[in-house]
């Protein structure tokens, strides 16, 4: 086994496996295999994040970051693994690179925030990178975390066509700042190398395109293991340039809905599945978990009131969301806790190589809503104590399927902007 073997951590689900899960584990050489041959075709994003949900009668991706924050939120115990992942990525891009630059989001009032630029630190030192931490925006020098002590952020420099702190220069720059808003000057015409690339900041990134290119990756994997894409896919479509005070625009968002809802209770007929299909609405760029709404019938879109419509046109760069995912909507089965409160996975990765996650669960959304949102709390996946040969009951391992699938479509997402 490779030292970069999948993680076996635990998970909510208790049972008999579920069908997709005894497909996964039955037929993962398979798997692995294919896996193998897509990541010698395409070079994965550095990290990537994936925000999953799990049905039980289907498994798809809702959300995939190239900006993640939530490192703090991993199993440390699994540190070796994170560094390993992070030298052996790195060390295949840049090998000629050995001081990075790390620029994270412009906001300090978020400490959990700064923990997790903390633990992104240690794994880029502890991988044998000089780094450092600068920003634009004139920041407090050293910030608090509650429980990692001070991370030092220095003012970024600009020397020519290279960022600089002082006499440091960076061979790359690591960005954890989602560039939601635009490229600042700063960093524009710099020659130096950007992870990721600046072109998928979310003032550009689409997530109609990155769903658009994993409808097309899950459709050759679904030929392969002989299964319905849909039940690994969630169905989507795009309305751009929506102003939802304008009752023709809702009516013109309705019919999509319509569209997606139908087909949704097609396949619901199918599987004999007796929930309730819903689509959820969400900025087709990033949203930090504002405008998003779940919605069970076209209507509810026609007869949204002024304080839903106020909601939906929030964003996180202050600017009003007029582009809008129309997204399959996917119900957790998973729950945390004696309340039982709703959950939803969220799987990392750094190159193609699994690294952990955790789960994200609120205690007062149910299991159709958006967990991403105030009141949310994170759960680190703990490892199993399992015998490593159990290999087939790794009910983890699922998860990693649908994680890769999304980084691959991710991987293309890069190829595209260059």
């Amino acid at each position: 086994m490779s030292k970069f073997k999948i993680p076996h951590l635990k998970t909510t689900l208790t049972g008999p496996l579920l069908t997709l899960e005894k497909i996964f584990l039955d037929q993962h050489f398979k798997i692995e295999t294919w896996f193998r041959q897509q990541f010698n075709e395409t070079s994965p994003p550095f990290y990537a994040s994936v925000d999953l949900r799990n049905a039980g009668f289907k498994m798809a991706p809702v959300d995939t970051n190239l900006y993640p924050a939530g490192f703090n939120n991993l199993n440390l115990n699994l540190m070796p693994l994170l560094i390993q992942a992070t030298a052996s990525t790195l060390s295949h891009y840049f090998s000629y690179c050995n001081r990075l630059l790390l620029i994270p989001e412009n906001h300090t009032r978020n400490p959990y925030y700064w923990e997790n630029i903390t633990v992104l630190y240690d794994i880029l030192f502890y991988a044998g990178y000089d780094v450092r931490i600068a920003s634009w925006v004139a920041l407090e020098q050293s910030i608090h975390t509650r429980s990692s002590g001070l991370v030092h952020v220095e003012l970024l420099q600009r020397k020519g066509n290279k960022l600089v702190i002082n006499d440091f220069i960076p061979c790359a720059i690591l960005l954890n700042n989602d560039l939601s808003e635009n490229i600042p000057d700063i960093l524009k015409g710099v020659t130096q190398t950007f992870i990721p690339p600046l072109a998928l900041g979310w003032h550009q990134r689409k997530k109609s395109q990155h769903f658009k290119l994993y409808e097309k990756v899950t459709r050759n994997f679904a030929q392969l293991l002989n299964i319905d894409p849909w039940l690994i896919h969630p169905y989507h479509d795009v309305l751009n340039n929506i102003d939802f005070s304008e009752q023709e625009n809702l009516n013109l968002l309705s019919e999509k809905v319509a569209i997606i809802l139908k087909k949704i209770q097609k396949k619901y007929e199918e599987y004999h599945i007796k929930q309730k299909p819903f689509v959820i609405i969400k900025s087709d760029s990033g949203t930090y978990g504002m405008a998003i709404m779940s919605v069970f019938h076209p209507d509810d879109v026609k007869n949204l009131n002024r304080k839903q419509r106020n909601k939906m046109t929030s964003s996180k760069s202050g600017t009003a969301a007029c582009h809008f995912l129309i997204q399959e909507g996917i119900y957790t089965q998973e729950t945390l806790g004696s309340h039982h409160a709703v959950a939803e996975p969220v799987i990392y990765m750094i190159g193609q190589h699994v690294v952990g996650g955790f789960y994200r669960f609120h205690q007062k959304r149910t299991d159709h809503e958006n967990l991403n949102t105030p009141g949310m709390h994170f759960q680190t996946l703990e490892i199993s104590s399992k015998p490593e040969s159990q290999y087939q009951t790794n009910r983890f391992y699922a998860y990693t399927v649908i994680a890769r699938l999304a980084l691959i479509a991710a991987s293309k997402e890069i190829g595209e902007t260059k």
